[in-house]
């Protein structure tokens, strides 16, 4: 073998595992974890496969990593992120692979077999989605001060929330726009459900749905990266939070006011 063919199979070697790695630092990222572990784990990974020195930089809609061999060759990746949500359970599994790999790093074929398997693991099934919707507006309404003709039509007007999701997200239109229309459409279901007699209370029906609604992850991981130094990933993170519980005051306030 000559040396030119034995440093391009070194080359696509190297290429490689950046790329596994840069897929688990993804699923990371669009399953909801903050911005710092994407990075301490992305870092940790090409220690372990051996870069000797990696430079990660991730914002909410994109990461990028420049990872040196030890023989002063520098592979760079990036990864544009146009989709996230909430999966902790994938959060969880990449951490619990991440750990495996720093302890005794996998084969390459092995590591790509677990990180399919992981990105095609089925979340939370949408009927316990359903049930946890209807239980949580009914239990929120009464919290804060709702009757319980107040929790059982805001437990329905829960069910309508769910229901507008899903359909907004078949169609796939941008999150902060499903947000908006979303809320408007509880809005004007709670107005009808207190028109026919079930519930008393309004304010007290709508409250159970809109803290489903309200980005407090989000907001959370947006301090926690300011915190961290992440000052540019935690500012983007904030303003869209924000503007999404804008969008939410906005949908509910439009229905209210005209009716």
């Amino acid at each position: 073998m000559t040396e030119q063919v034995r440093n391009e199979l070194d080359e696509k070697q190297m290429n490689r595992r950046l790329s596994m790695i840069m897929e688990m630092g993804e699923i990371l990222l669009i399953s909801g974890a903050e911005v710092s572990r994407v990075e301490d784990t992305i870092t940790r990974l090409c220690r372990a496969y051996g870069f000797a020195r990696t430079d990660v930089f991730t914002i909410t809609s994109s990461i990028v990593v420049t990872a040196s061999a030890p023989g002063g060759e520098a592979y760079t990746q990036t990864r544009r992120i146009r989709e996230r949500g909430t999966d902790l359970s994938k959060v969880e599994k990449i951490n619990a692979l991440s750990r495996r790999i720093c302890a005794a790093p996998l084969e390459l074929s092995e590591l790509e077999r677990e990180i399919a398997e992981i990105r095609s693991a089925k979340g939370t099934p949408q009927s316990l989605q359903f049930v946890m919707y209807v239980v949580i507006s009914f239990a929120l309404s009464v919290f804060f001060g709702g009757s319980w003709a107040d929790g059982a039509a805001s437990a329905l007007s829960g069910a309508i929330l769910f229901a507008a999701l899903c359909a907004c997200t078949a169609l796939k239109l941008n999150d902060i726009i499903v947000t908006m229309l979303c809320s408007a459409a509880t809005a004007l279901a709670v107005v009808l459900l207190v028109k026919a007699g079930i519930g008393d209370q309004p304010d007290k029906i709508m409250i159970g749905n809109i803290m489903l609604v309200i980005p407090g992850r989000q907001l959370t991981n947006s301090l926690r990266d300011m915190i961290n130094g992440d000052t540019i990933s935690g500012l983007l993170n904030m303003s869209e939070a924000l503007m999404r519980a804008v969008f939410v005051a906005m949908g509910f306030a439009l229905v209210v006011f005209a009716m």
